[in-house]
């Protein structure tokens, strides 16, 4: 018998399923996106994690069920393991060889079958090691297509990746959360990536408000997140809010991996309540759980009982006892039957049959079952059917088409165009780290001192021929620091990595909405950074060229900025770790100093390393600002006896160094006087080999190099974040 509860402490009351535990009923739930039109708070309620709520009126449902039954056969996954090399003393030949064999296949999922119902819980059980999660990724295609044999349909037809993706979601087992947002704004975000822009942004925040009842947030909606330098959520709500941001777009298909770990035994309760609820509200919710407690027992529909990649039982849990008894090992009386039975497969595991005998034995039990009762699931409607009808009761994304003819185009794969994302990835980033500003501050302060210390230590520099190599030093360390400041950058996507990863999966966003979205937030941090350092230490230092030098001098050093940034953020979208990141940039950074030009000139540099000049980031920047220094022809650097300054005569008196210059102009024919220019800037530049590309070339390949880190850190996003296994 299906009922309809109003119950004054949970968000919502009990749906009626669309299958009770041994048959098909004929009512249809309402769907999720209706329960949580019907929601609302009652006044006065306490202080408690799980605020008091009551049911509003509701239409009635509509009498026409629209099942879904997700079913699945012989999945099969087996990968492949690196044996350890060993070397026995005493042992034979055949052993040996046996031990150091370099490879081995361990099969991870053998042969599993089962189906899920529209309105059920399906929970997956077995101790660690036994599968949950694995078939959990099968069954989300997480899996790569030609790893995993088997099939899976939904309504008898093949489920596709490409549909798969839009009318499920997946929670992954860490909550992955960005920590200095409040529930609410993360929901919302979730709502603005997952709703189409044709949803007003009111029944965007009635929807978000309503789902925050829904999960029993309400005391903690204008709470952040929280990690561990800053105090948030509880356990549980961020538990909670994961599950939030996946289902606020009322997915067919819900996959959650281990929902309860971390959780007390009561926080557990309401979690597995919640998901009960969005299961009754037309959703297929299929989850993998360690050790149920009895109370959880109670609220799961079917299970899958898991033993190193086998199914030892797949049924209801009112057929457990049934089921053990005619195994042989009847549970006790007051004992928890799930406990019972992982208990009782361990042991079997230790043994020297292992649990073949309870595989074979829930093989038979199984085939006895279903020619005695119906128990296979039926469904109404064809897939097209149902999900053209779901869209009519707004399951799925609102707005989306209604195309009977093919099911995957009526929805469509981004629920925004690529320009909503944008502003909605900006945004988000934009308020996660206003509310962290001691990481910019830090950045500012080094890239402050960095500047003060080369403004107070190259002070008012003079036009001598010292005044010449302090010049080049200083642009040398300036440009090369430019660089060096932009490591920062480097955790900010290996911490976002996993939730970029997870968003995405899904099509919650494009890649190339999160690059651009990326590049765009960080330019005006690179032009406040940039601008402080070339007001510090242009005229401190005293360079050239007035006011449109100062100007070329600041494009420089953005663009600089520019191109260290989007390079140390492709090298983030390829490293695993952030030392290991570290590490590398240090490194390549030094070499692209080295080969500048600084040290040594183009045309002293080895023919095998000159390859390396042209790829230095440095290169170009340096270049572009001695140009901007000395490239005034009429500019005098050296003048008469300071000829000599860079000498082993520079220290001889005056009147010799110009008795000297006498005896050169006479030997030289060419009358060369202590007023006389020696070098121009232009004789700097000639000497240092800057001969290929003018200062604005320089200046255009310094910026190039910045988008051209940018489209490869999209390529590493597209290549190495496919999130699934192989």
């Amino acid at each position: 018998m299906s009922r309809i509860v109003a119950q004054n402490v949970s968000p919502v009351r009990d749906c009626v399923p669309l299958y009770d535990r041994r048959q098909v009923v004929e009512v249809s739930s309402p769907t999720f996106a209706e329960l949580l039109k019907n929601v609302g708070d009652i006044a006065g309620a306490g202080d408690d994690e799980t605020p008091v709520h009551q049911v509003l009126t509701m239409d009635p449902p509509p009498q026409h069920s629209i099942p879904f039954v997700l079913s699945f056969t012989n999945l099969t996954y087996s990968v492949r393991v690196r044996r350890k090399v060993a070397f026995p003393a005493n042992s034979g030949r055949q052993n040996s060889a046996r031990e150091t064999s370099p490879t081995s296949t361990k099969v991870l999922l053998n042969d599993i079958s089962g189906e899920a119902r529209d309105g059920e819980l399906l929970a997956v059980l077995g101790a660690s090691g036994s599968g949950k999660s694995t078939l959990i990724d099968a069954l989300a295609n997480r899996i790569a297509k030609e790893s995993l044999k088997g099939a899976m349909r939904l309504n008898g037809e093949q489920l596709y990746s490409k549909l798969l993706k839009v009318i499920s979601a997946y929670v992954m087992q860490d909550d992955l959360l960005y920590p200095m947002l409040t529930v609410e704004e993360t929901l919302m975000f979730s709502a603005e990536f997952r709703l189409p822009r044709t949803l007003s942004k009111s029944k965007k925040k009635a929807r978000v408000q309503a789902l925050i009842d829904q999960l029993g947030l309400r005391n903690a909606a204008k709470t952040v997140i929280g990690n561990e330098g800053h105090r948030g959520v509880s356990g549980g709500e961020r538990r909670r809010v994961s599950i939030g941001i996946d289902i606020i777009h009322d997915p067919i298909i819900l996959f959650l991996d281990e929902p309860t770990s971390g959780l007390d035994s009561t926080s557990a309760f309401m979690m597995i309540k919640v998901l009960q609820r969005i299961a009754q509200s037309g959703s297929i919710v299929i989850m993998s759980i360690h050790q149920p407690s009895y109370r959880i027992l109670g609220l799961l529909d079917r299970l899958i009982f898991l033993s190193r990649g086998q199914t030892v039982f797949s049924g209801s849990p009112l057929n457990l006892p049934q089921f053990f008894a005619d195994f042989g090992h009847p549970i006790p009386e007051n004992e928890n039957r799930t406990e019972f039975a992982l208990d009782l497969i361990r042991e079997l595991e230790g043994s020297p049959g292992g649990t073949k005998t309870l595989v074979d034995f829930n093989r038979t039990w199984q085939n006895t079952k279903r020619n005695s009762e119906a128990t296979t699931a039926r469904y109404d409607l064809s897939l097209k059917e149902a999900i053209s009808a779901s869209i009519s009761r707004g399951k799925l994304v609102p707005g989306a088409t209604n195309d009977a003819a093919n099911p995957t185009a009526m929805v469509p794969t981004f629920a925004n165009p690529i320009w909503t994302e944008m502003a909605v990835l900006s945004k988000r980033s934009i308020t996660n780290s206003w509310r962290m500003p001691e990481i910019f501050a830090v950045r500012f302060g080094a890239v402050m001192v960095t500047g003060f210390i080369l403004a107070t230590m190259f002070w008012r520099l003079d036009n001598s021929p010292k005044g010449i190599r302090e010049r080049l030093g200083f642009f040398a360390f300036a440009m090369s620091t430019t660089y060096y400041t932009c490591a920062d950058a480097l955790p900010v996507f290996i911490q976002e990595r996993y939730i970029f990863m997870r968003e995405t999966a899904y099509n919650a966003y494009r890649r190339s909405s999160y690059c651009l979205s990326h590049a765009l937030v960080s330019i005006p941090s690179l032009i406040f950074l940039a601008l402080s350092f070339a007001a510090l230490t242009f005229w401190a230092v005293g360079l050239d060229g007035g006011v449109s030098g100062f100007l070329f001098y600041f494009a420089v050093i953005l663009a600089s900025f520019w191109a260290g940034n989007s390079f140390v953020t492709f090298l983030s979208g390829i490293v695993p770790h952030v030392m290991l990141g570290y590490t590398i940039v240090v490194a390549i950074l030094a070499y692209f100093l080295l080969f500048s030009g600084f040290f040594m000139n183009r045309d002293r540099i080895p023919s095998y390393w000159i390859w390396f000049h042209y790829l230095s980031l440095v290169k170009y920047p340096y270049e572009a600002v001695l140009q901007n220094e000395f490239g005034d022809p009429t500019k005098c650097f050296i003048r008469g006896v300071q000829l000599f300054d860079n000498s082993p005569l520079g220290d001889v008196p005056n009147p010799l160094k110009e008795k000297l210059l006498g005896s050169i102009s006479q030997t030289l024919n060419l009358r060369i006087t202590s007023s006389t220019c020696v070098t121009t800037g232009v004789d700097i530049l000639v000497q240092q080999g800057i001969t290929q590309l003018n200062k604005w070339n320089c200046l255009w390949v310094t910026i190039a190099w910045g988008f051209f880190f940018r489209i490869l850190f999209y390529f590493s996003l597209l290549l190495g974040s496919k999130n699934k296994r192989r």
